[in-house]
């Protein structure tokens, strides 16, 4: 079976959301399915993350990942709940060993050359590059790429639908995280159509040629 992060590769792109009341979370978990784009992140934000994950994890159709995993309690009732990958902001070297001693793969925030060589030591399943646009985009992952061959990356932060072809060219990119692609208020609203759409228009772009990288 491809690990979690060859699962993300192979889905290229990744909603993130921020749930405020759990009863939507198998909704939302049908709602990805059918736009052929079953991966969510939901970030440990809010009272009702932990038993959105568990929903979502009980379905059996969603890779579901915790988002914003800033201590290794949030990490433990993440992972208890059934979280299959966990993402930072940012890279805590006690946080990312004690999720990669749990076995579960680890995405820690990066933004400069140093954090990068912490976050690989520590094990870090794949690199989460926040926020992208601000710290350089494209342009720097592809500097990214002539010293750091094996990283690879999940950019996330700015990012644009019409952005996505020029990040999931490049070689050292899994995949990129939308939190356009479910936004909060459709989702306490339960506009699932609304985000139906939104997830069509994603796939679309995912359907289409990719750009050649440079």
């Amino acid at each position: 079976m491809p690990s979690i992060i060859d699962q993300l590769a192979a889905l290229r792109l990744i909603p993130m959301v921020v749930i405020d009341d759990a009863r939507h979370a198998a909704a939302f978990g049908e709602t990805l399915v059918a736009g052929r784009l079953p991966v969510a992140e939901v970030t440990f934000r809010t009272p009702a993350a932990e038993e959105a994950i568990r929903i979502l994890a009980k379905s059996g159709d969603v890779l579901v990942g915790a988002g914003t995993v800033l201590n290794t309690e949030q990490a433990d009732r993440a992972i208890d709940a059934g979280a299959q990958f966990l993402v930072a902001p940012g890279t805590n070297p006690r946080v990312v060993e004690h999720v990669v001693k749990r076995g579960v793969p680890m995405v820690p925030g990066i933004a400069t050359p140093s954090e990068i060589e912490l976050a690989t030591s520590l094990g870090a399943a794949a690199l989460k590059f926040f926020p992208a646009e601000t710290m350089g985009g494209v342009a720097a992952l592809k500097a990214f790429a002539g010293p750091y061959r094996e990283a690879r990356f999940i950019p996330t932060g700015g990012i644009t639908p019409e952005m996505l072809p020029s990040y999931l060219a490049l070689k050292n990119v899994v995949a990129c995280g939308g939190s356009w692609l479910a936004p909060r208020e459709f989702l306490a609203a339960g506009r699932f159509d609304a985000i139906a759409a939104l997830l069509q228009d994603a796939r679309a772009i995912l359907d289409g040629p990719p750009e050649i990288a440079t």
